[in-house]
């Protein structure tokens, strides 16, 4: 069955940099729109960047907008998100998640249209 798998997580400096890495299997990775979300503790899972098929259709939230690249291999079926200029608020559980989705439509980044998740990678910003 699907299964997505997280990596790249660790602990870094406010400013430093770190890439997440998602690995798709057990699915039509064409098909879907990929997103990354997070969790702080005490905090409801949040969007953080989204992207159709096709890799021209990507959203970002507000928060990491300038500091996050997503981007993705459909042939690999793995989708990276490459994180710059890290502060602590970044902090927290890291997912990928999978939902099937035209690749001409701007993809949505928000938790209950997404279908398929991993486990998640921990993410801490601190000095």
């Amino acid at each position: 069955q699907a299964q997505l798998v997280e990596s790249g997580g660790g602990l870094v400096q406010p400013g430093g940099s770190l890439r997440l890495s998602c690995a798709a299997s057990g699915l039509t990775f064409e098909y879907y729109a990929i997103g990354w979300f997070r969790q702080a503790p005490g905090k409801e899972r949040e969007g953080v960047s989204c992207i159709s098929s096709s890799e021209g259709n990507i959203n970002y939230a507000d928060s990491v907008k300038g500091r996050f690249i997503i981007s993705r291999d459909n042939g690999k079926k793995k989708v990276w998100l490459q994180m710059n200029n890290l502060k602590p608020e970044d902090t927290g559980v890291y997912y990928c998640a999978a939902t099937v989705w035209s690749p001409r439509v701007q993809p949505v980044c928000l938790v209950m249209e997404y279908d398929y998740w991993g486990q998640g990678t921990q993410v801490t910003v601190s000095s």
